[in-house]
């Protein structure tokens, strides 16, 4: 069963086709990054697979469940660009409220290991809505990968991290797929793009290459050039 597909996914803003009819499938363990520039359609797809936003038209399922229903977004865990936090938890609270909130009863060692990675030990019992932007998005991607999923979709990951806090998330986002979760990244970081399997490029809502994610066209996608 893949861990994402779609069909004929469609959003449609008034006159403004955000998303035009997509068919896509994503087996497990496929390692995807997704790119195009603003206001092409990127966080709308993420939106719709996460069950945030509803599509015009069409079907999208994770794991066989419908986008949005109970099974789908226990299968899913996403990482938006704009990290969420609560005002009155700690970091460790944050941590231990997620993965209790999805079964998780050993989460401590794990939340540990996701600590130490990203020199956070030391703020576990700050609140994190105190923190930097850089501070702020380390701590929401620990929330992320301290529950169980199937399906991992991250949008710009990168932005606002130190360069050893980019090398720790892609250690962490291959370490995923490599533990047999689909992971799905929206991102314009070329290194990253050229350490994928597959790359979506999507413009005007539609997609205008999906393939190999390595050679001069991909180059072009991820710089914004018109040339695909």
């Amino acid at each position: 069963m893949p861990a994402l597909r779609s069909d004929e996914l469609t959003k449609v803003y008034g006159d403004l086709t955000a998303l035009e009819p997509l068919t896509l499938t994503v087996p497990p363990g496929e390692l995807v990054v997704l790119v195009g520039h603003n206001g092409s359609g990127k966080s709308t797809l993420l939106n719709i697979v996460a069950g945030l936003l509803e599509p015009s038209a069409g079907v999208v399922e994770i794991d066989g469940h419908p986008a949005g229903s109970l099974g789908a977004r226990a299968a899913t865990s996403y990482l938006p660009d704009n990290p969420v936090l609560y005002d009155d938890l700690s970091l460790v609270e944050h941590l231990e409220y997620v993965a209790r909130l999805h079964g998780v009863d050993d989460w401590h060692e794990r939340a540990e290991e996701l600590l130490e990675r990203f020199g956070l030990a030391e703020r576990a019992d700050d609140l994190p809505s105190r923190f930097s932007r850089g501070l702020k998005q380390k701590a929401a991607i620990a929330l992320g990968l301290i529950r169980p999923f199937s399906l991992l979709i991250v949008d710009e990951p990168f932005v606002g991290l130190d360069p050893p806090g980019r090398s720790v998330m892609v250690d962490l986002l291959e370490e995923a797929h490599q533990e047999g979760a689909a992971v799905i990244v929206a991102t314009h970081q070329m290194e990253f793009v050229q350490r994928t399997q597959r790359c979506i490029a999507l413009r005007d809502g539609g997609v205008v290459y999906d393939g190999p994610a390595a050679g001069a066209s991909v180059d072009r996608l991820v710089t914004g050039d018109s040339g695909s």
